[in-house]
């Protein structure tokens, strides 16, 4: 019996961490958890994560938020 391979890829719905079976790069699957559906796409690849995902979207608020917190500015 021949046994999968699989990677961990993250939902880009609820963020958890899932094991995706190889022979699904490239396609759709769903989130056991909360049942978002993405593209299944290896982590370690420079695609990642699709510009679509959550997760792509989050990482850029995250650059904007940090580029506008400057030094703390006293009260007058």
């Amino acid at each position: 019996m021949a046994s999968s391979t699989y990677f961990v890829q993250e939902c880009p719905t609820c963020g958890r961490n899932l094991q995706v079976r190889v022979e699904y790069l490239g396609k759709e699957v769903v989130c056991q958890h909360c049942d978002g559906n993405f593209e299944a796409c290896d982590p370690a690849s420079s695609s990642y994560p699709p510009s679509e995902s959550g997760i792509a979207l989050l990482r850029r608020a995250e650059e904007l938020l940090g580029a506008e917190a400057g030094p703390p500015q006293r009260p007058r």
